[in-house]
């Protein structure tokens, strides 16, 4: 019964941490929309930095030891993102685009290299080819319209936007979470296209709007990351048997076979 009762507090202690650690993610996530509303650019800057960082954390303390191959990747998938919404601050201007497209292109490889594996076999629209192509579409309709404005810098936007394309097809192998995660990813980055080479095009708020979306797709797919982590640790305890609790889930984990992702 003493051993019962020091499991069930130290899941009680892990469960408090996810919660601040998801609390944290939240409450930055309002200031930072808020600051976008209200034309606060100094607080809006400053609040992006700490994003990406406090959804890391949320993975972190909601997946446990050791993690797997997805979960690590989207762990750096995260810190290049972090990248990117700071080393642009801190660089020239005329630098600051081309830093943002190197850093989030490294993060989309990393969530591309994380979603691949059994990607064909788990993904809805792999498994139809004909969904594919509501994708396709959404991606040369972007680049025609970008073209002529982006210049000297429309192969790294081709590039980049052909690996958040990608990203958003293999994204759909981790259910709808993830798929809608990946599309509204697309969204974002779109919207912060279209802003800067679009002719005409002036939506209100865009900043607001870009970082919404910017927040929801990496969050949809952070949950997602996070959901089949653990649903393959519960496969795992179940053909391996009854365990103790755990600080993480409340029931055994197991011990991973290192080939399963």
């Amino acid at each position: 019964m003493a051993v019962m009762t020091r499991a069930q507090l130290s899941w009680s202690r892990a469960n408090l941490r996810q919660r601040a650690a998801l609390g944290l993610f939240v409450a930055l996530s309002v200031v930072h929309l808020a600051a976008q509303l209200a034309g606060a650019s100094t607080l809006a800057n400053r609040s992006q930095w700490f994003l990406m960082p406090a959804l890391a954390l949320v993975v972190a303390v909601w997946t446990a030891r050791p993690r797997g191959r997805r979960v690590r990747l989207a762990g750096v998938a995260l810190g290049f993102s972090w990248l990117g919404d700071t080393v642009p601050d801190l660089v020239p201007d005329d630098a600051s685009f081309l830093v943002m497209i190197g850093f989030f292109l490294l993060a989309q490889v990393c969530y591309i290299t994380a979603f691949a594996p059994g990607a064909r076999r788990a993904s809805p629209v792999l498994r139809r080819p004909l969904l594919v192509l509501p994708y396709a579409v959404a991606f040369v309709v972007l680049v025609v319209t970008c073209a002529r404005g982006a210049g000297s810098v429309l192969v790294p936007v081709i590039v980049y936007g052909a690996c958040l394309t990608t990203m958003a097809v293999l994204a759909t192998s981790l259910g709808r979470l993830g798929g809608l995660g990946g599309a509204i990813f697309f969204v974002s980055d779109a919207l912060i296209a279209l802003g800067a080479f679009a002719d005409g095009f002036d939506l209100p708020v865009a900043g607001f709007w870009v970082m919404s979306t910017y927040l929801a797709g990496q969050g949809l797919l952070a949950v997602a990351v996070v959901a089949q982590d653990r649903a393959r640790r519960g496969a795992e305890t179940t053909s391996q048997g009854p365990a103790q609790p755990t600080a993480w889930t409340g029931a055994g984990s197991g011990t991973p076979d290192p080939s399963r992702r």
